[in-house]
């Protein structure tokens, strides 16, 4: 009996395998077209305009070009809307989580009259489409007078930017309070701490894995937003990486610089690539339940 035992679990082992084969084969087969796709943009990235059109990207028989970089950076004005993303992001992550995660919590954890109303129009304010408030919202910024202003300019990409995600980021952050244990704040209420500081100093610590998570989302969406700030940025000096990548694309037909467009390219995805790399753990984490109580 006790010999069957390992036999047993050989074979439901490789009939899993074989279940699960053909979800394997694609799974790999999508990651290997990709790393290809990634792998040629970087190489086209080292390479030259006549070897990108010849097909010789991965050969660099010309030698790796490093001034491709340089040039994208200084010359194409990547260095601006890079300092301008870095800035719309940094301080839309912050904002949103100041202003989200004390109002996810307060949701969560208290009941009072219009929380549930509350809830319903924070869903319902993301199922509208970005499109049909954003002409409105720049006629209001284009009265303001502001568009040809760079730095009132900046502010209201920024409070824009905070606006389109509250309603997400409560709604994310709530789900994760929920999970939380009332064990913990009714330990700091005996020791007597106040509900504030229970939050602050208790509650928020533990869920930085989802704070972590919906941030991550957050620097995606804002990083690679293009709409709104093709409608609101008025001016180069407040563009993000979303439109100087149009505009170099766009410059292609004068220049004929590819190879400086994708060293651009990567300069713009090199971030996102590295926070998930960074983040990764701590992102299935809070995807995957996050704490339990």
């Amino acid at each position: 009996m006790t010999g069957k035992k390992p036999h047993r679990r050989f074979d439901s082992a490789v009939k899993d395998g074989l279940r699960n084969l053909p979800g394997y084969l694609i799974l790999g087969a999508w990651c290997a077209f990709t790393l290809y796709l990634l792998s040629w943009v970087v190489a086209a990235s080292f390479s030259t305009t006549k070897e990108i059109f010849s097909g010789n990207v991965f050969a660099m028989s010309s030698g790796v070009h490093f001034e491709n970089y340089v040039s994208a950076w200084t010359t194409s004005k990547v260095s601006v809307f890079f300092g301008n993303s870095i800035l719309y992001t940094a301080v839309t992550l912050v904002g949103s989580i100041a202003i989200c995660a004390p109002a996810s919590y307060a949701l969560a954890r208290f009941r009072f009259r219009g929380n549930r109303l509350i809830q319903v129009i924070l869903v319902a304010s993301m199922s509208v489409p970005g499109i049909m408030v954003i002409l409105p919202l720049f006629q209001l910024v284009a009265r303001a007078g502001v568009m040809n202003n760079a730095a009132a300019n900046r502010v209201v990409l920024i409070l824009l930017y905070i606006g389109t995600k509250i309603a997400y980021t409560t709604i994310f952050l709530y789900n994760f309070f929920t999970g939380l244990s009332y064990s913990y704040e009714e330990a700091a209420a005996i020791d007597g701490c106040s509900p504030v500081r229970a939050f602050w100093q208790i509650m928020l610590p533990m869920a930085k894995g989802g704070i972590a998570t919906v941030s991550i989302f957050n620097f995606l969406g804002v990083w690679n937003e293009y709409f709104m700030s093709l409608i609101m940025a008025g001016s180069d000096k407040v563009k993000p990486v979303a439109i100087g990548l149009h505009s170099l694309i766009n410059s292609m037909k004068y220049t004929g610089n590819w190879a400086g467009m994708f060293a651009a390219v990567v300069i713009v995805t090199l971030p996102c690539i590295i926070l998930y790399l960074c983040l990764s753990e701590k992102i299935i984490w809070g995807v995957t339940g996050g704490v339990k109580g």
